[in-house]
C-alpha cells in the first residue's frame, strides 16, 4: 500500500484552522493527574572492566561463626566502578591472651585467598557481584567464632583481569591492640610503601583511608611467633622486629627509650609478656608486672648496660639546663667570650660543678664567619679563668681570616655514661659575631632531626651532641673546617680489593713497612654532605661479602650500615620544610674528603651534597657540565688574589633542580 503524504498534510491543516476558528482565545481546564509511575533507575554511572588504580570501599563487614563477610565496591582513578572483580584476599588475625595472633594451622584466626575460576578456592568461599561494582566476598574459617575481636585486613584485585591490586585495607581492629603508632614509625621509615624495603606493598590503610602501618605489620607479624605451639604467621613478632632488631643501628639508637616508638604505654601483665622476653632472660618471666607501671618509664629511669646512659636523666638535664656565650670582644688579652650556664633562669656555678665532677668538659673554638658560613676554626688554644662561677676564655694562636669577623662555638658537658665525650650530655651555645652582627645559622632541618633515630639523648663524639639538629657538630664540620670525616674498615672488611675501590675506598699503609692496615675513605665536606654520605653515600659500606644465587654461583655484596634500612629518597625525614637551593650561599666548601686527604681542593655547595651520595663518574659529569666542582683549587685562587671563602661558584644547579622545577629534586626526593 503506497502512502501519499501530501494527501495527510492537507487534512491536517484543514483540521488545525477548523480547530483555531472554534477556540475563544483560552486553555482549557486540566485534567486530573494519572496514578503515581513507578521509580525509574535514576542516574547509573557507567562502568569499567579494568583499572590501573584501584581504590577500595568496604560498605560492610560481618565476622561470624566459621567465615567472614564483607561487601564492598571498588572503583577506578575516575570513580567509575569497576566490574569484573576475579581476586580477593583476606586475613583475620585473632586476639587471645597471648597478643594477636594468625595461626597458618588454621587453628587461630584465619586467612585466605579466592580466585574465580581457580582449582584450589577453599570449600564455602564465594566472590559475587550482587549488583553493579558491588561485591560480596565470603571466606570459611573454622577457628572463627561470632564473637571473635582481631584485625580484619583485606585486599583485592591483581588477578588475570586488568584491575589493579588494592593497598591492604585493615577494615577493623580492637582498641589498643598496639602501642606504637604510624606517626612514630614514620619518623624514620617515612612513607614505606614509596621504599624498595620489604613488603612495602604491605603498607596498610584504615577505613578513612590513611596509613595503619603497624596494624598492617602485625597482621603477619603477630605477638606469638611461628615457631611457638599454635605461633602466629611469622617467625619475627612484631615486638621482636622493634625490640631486638632494631638493636643493630649502628649508634645511639637506645633500647632503653621506649617513648620514641610506643606512644601510648605498653600493656603487659607479667615480665615473661610479649615484648619483654625478646631481651631479658626468663628468669624474670614469672615475676609479676607492678601495678599501673608504665613500661616506658621504667626502662627510662634505668641505666643502659653498656653504655651507662640513662635516658630520664639525660632528659632531664637538657630540659633544665640552658648555656650562653658572649660575643667575642677584643681587649689586652686578644678575643675574649665568656661562658655561662643556667638552670632555668638561675645561672650555675660553672667551677664547682668541674670540680665536683658533675660537669667534665667545658671549651669553646674561635671561628671565621662570613655570609652566613663558618669558614673554618681560627683557634682552639686560650687562657681560661672563672669570674662568678662564668668561664672566661681568652683566644690565642689566631689564625686570620682577612675580610672576615669571628664568633665562639662552645659546649658544656655532663659526666653520664661510661665516656662523657660519648655517652654524656653536651650543651652547645654560639655567640653573635665580634663585629657586632647577629650569629645566624642557615638551617634546611629542624631541632629533631637527628634524635627521631638517634635516641640516646646523648653525644655522638667528642663532646658533640645529636641535640637542635646538629648545632654543635657544625663547630667541626664546617664550610672552612675541611674535615676529612674519613670511615676507615679494616683489611679483611671486603673480599675483593677491587669491590673496596668501586665503593671509594683506599688502602691505608703502614708508613714505616708500607703494608696494609686497612681501608679508608673520605666522607663529605661540611656538614650536610658529611650527614649524607655517612647515611647512603661512601659511609653507608661496611665492608662486603659473599652470596649464593639459587643457581649455586656466588656473588659478591656490600655490607651497608643501617640507614640502608630508610627510605633513603626521603629528605624529609630531615628536612621537614624542605630545600630551597636558590637559599644556599654561592661559597665554596673545602673539600679534602673527596681527595683522599689534599687540603688544597674546593667544591660547590650543592655539588658538595649531591656528590656525598651520587659519587659515581655519570653523576659528576653531569654536575661538572653545569658548572659543579669539587676540584677547585685553593691555591689557584690565592695566587690570584681571592679568598677562597669570597671566591664565587658558578654552578646552576638550582635553575633546573629547584623545587617545583619540572627537573626538581622533589621529583626525585620526597620532602
Amino acid at each position: 500500500m503506497m502512502m501519499n503524504k501530501k494527501t495527510y498534510l492537507a487534512m491536517s491543516v484543514a483540521a488545525a484552522v477548523a480547530l483555531a476558528g472554534c477556540s475563544d482565545g483560552k486553555d482549557g481546564q486540566d485534567g486530573a493527574d494519572g496514578p503515581e509511575g513507578p521509580q525509574g533507575p535514576g542516574y547509573v554511572p557507567p562502568m569499567v572492566d579494568s583499572a590501573e588504580v584501584t581504590n577500595l570501599e568496604v560498605l560492610h563487614y560481618a565476622i561470624e561463626e566459621g567465615q567472614v563477610t564483607l561487601e564492598f565496591e571498588i572503583t577506578d582513578a575516575d570513580g567509575y566502578l569497576v566490574e569484573g572483580l576475579d581476586r580477593a584476599e583476606v586475613k583475620f588475625a585473632a586476639q587471645t591472651d597471648r597478643g594477636i595472633v594468625l595461626n597458618r594451622d588454621g587453628e587461630i584466626g584465619g586467612y585466605g585467598t579466592y580466585t574465580l575460576g581457580g582449582d584450589s578456592n577453599a570449600e564455602g568461599a564465594s566472590l559475587e557481584m550482587d549488583e553493579d561494582g558491588l561485591y560480596t566476598f565470603v571466606y570459611p574459617m573454622a577457628a572463627v567464632a561470632a564473637d571473635d575481636a582481631g584485625i580484619l585486613w583485606l585486599r583485592v584485585g591483581g588477578g588475570e583481569a586488568a584491575i589493579a591490586r588494592t593497598q591492604p585495607l585493615i577494615v577493623t581492629k580492637p582498641e589498643m591492640v598496639h602501642t606504637s603508632s604510624t606517626e612514630t614509625c614514620y619518623s624514620c621509615h617515612v612513607d614505606y610503601a614509596t621504599s624498595s624495603l620489604k613488603h612495602p606493598s604491605y603498607t596498610a590503610v584504615d577505613m578513612n583511608g590513611d596509613v595503619d602501618f603497624v596494624a598492617g605489620c602485625l597482621v603477619c607479624h603477630n605477638n606469638v611467633s611461628s615457631a611457638d605451639e599454635q605461633g602466629g604467621y611469622a617467625a619475627n613478632t612484631l615486638q621482636k622486629i622493634g625490640h631486638v632488631n632494631h638493636q643493630k643501628f649502628e649508634k645511639d639508637f637506645a633500647p632503653t627509650n621506649c617513648y620514641a616508638c610506643h606512644e601510648e604505654a605498653p600493656i603487659n601483665v607479667s615480665f615473661g609478656g610479649p615484648g619483654c622476653v625478646d631481651c631479658h632472660t626468663s628468669s624474670l618471666s614469672e615475676q609479676p608486672m607492678p601495678m599501673n607501671a608504665d613500661m616506658r618509664e621504667l626502662h627510662a629511669n634505668a641505666a643502659d648496660k653498656a653504655t651507662g646512659i640513662t635516658i630520664a636523666k639525660n632528659q632531664q638535664l637538657r630540659a633544665e639546663y640552658t648555656s650562653s656565650v658572649t660575643a667575642p670582644v677584643m681587649t689586652e688579652e686578644g678575643y675574649c667570650s665568656t661562658l655561662t650556664l643556667f638552670k632555668g633562669e638561675e645561672k650555675q656555678d660553672l667551677e664547682a660543678l668541674k670540680e665536683a665532677g658533675t660537669v667534665s668538659y667545658a671549651g669553646a673554638y674561635l671561628h671565621g664567619y662570613k655570609n652566613s658560613s663558618i669558614l673554618g676554626r681560627s683557634t682552639n688554644s686560650y687562657n681560661s679563668s672563672y669570674v662568678d662561677g662564668a668561664y672566661k676564655m681568652c683566644f690565642t694562636n689566631m689564625v686570620e681570616f682577612p675580610d672576615a669577623t669571628y664568633m665562639a662555638s662552645t659546649r658544656i658537658t655532663f659526666n653520664e655514661g661510661v665516656d662523657a665525650g660519648y655517652t654524656g650530655v653536651t650543651l652547645h651555645a654560639h655567640s653573635d659575631n665580634a663585629d657586632g652582627t647577629k650569629w645566624d645559622r642557615r638551617l634546611s632541618v629542624h631541632d629533631t632531626s637527628c634524635t627521631t633515630c638517634h635516641t640516646s639523648e646523648s653525644n655522638y663524639h667528642k663532646n658533640g651532641a645529636y641535640a637542635d639538629g646538629g648545632l654543635g657538630c657544625v663547630a667541626c664540620h664546617n664550610n672552612g673546617q675541611n674535615r676529612n670525616s674519613r670511615w676507615t674498615l679494616p683489611v679483611d672488611a671486603f673480599v675483593t680489593a677491587a669491590f673496596a675501590e668501586k665503593a671509594g675506598f683506599y688502602a691505608l699503609t703502614d708508613s714505616t713497612t708500607g703494608e696494609q692496615t686497612g681501608w679508608t675513605a673520605g666522607n663529605g665536606p661540611g656538614y650536610g654532605p658529611m650527614v649524607h654520605g655517612s647515611h647512603w653515600g661512601k659511609a653507608n659500606v661496611r665492608g662486603s661479602v659473599m652470596e649464593t644465587d639459587r643457581n649455586g654461583n656466588e656473588y659478591e655484596v656490600y655490607v651497608q650500615n643501617s640507614a640502608a634500612q630508610l627510605n633513603a629518597e626521603n629528605c624529609v625525614a630531615c628536612h621537614a620544610d624542605g630545600v630551597d637551593l636558590f637559599a644556599i650561599p654561592n661559597q665554596y666548601m673545602r673539600a679534602r674528603s673527596f681527595h683522599n686527604g689534599d687540603t688544597d681542593m674546593l667544591a660547590s655547595p650543592i655539588t658538595a651534597n649531591c656528590f656525598a651520595c651520587h659519587y659515581d663518574d655519570a653523576a659528576l659529569n653531569h654536575m661538572v657540565q653545569n658548572g659543579g666542582e669539587i676540584d677547585a683549587s685553593i691555591a689557584e685562587l690565592e695566587a690570584m688574589g681571592i679568598n677562597w671563602y669570597d671566591a664565587v661558584p658558578s654552578e646552576s644547579c638550582a635553575v633546573c633542580h629547584a623545587e617545583g622545577k619540572t627537573f626538581g629534586i622533589d621529583m626525585y626526593h620526597n620532602f
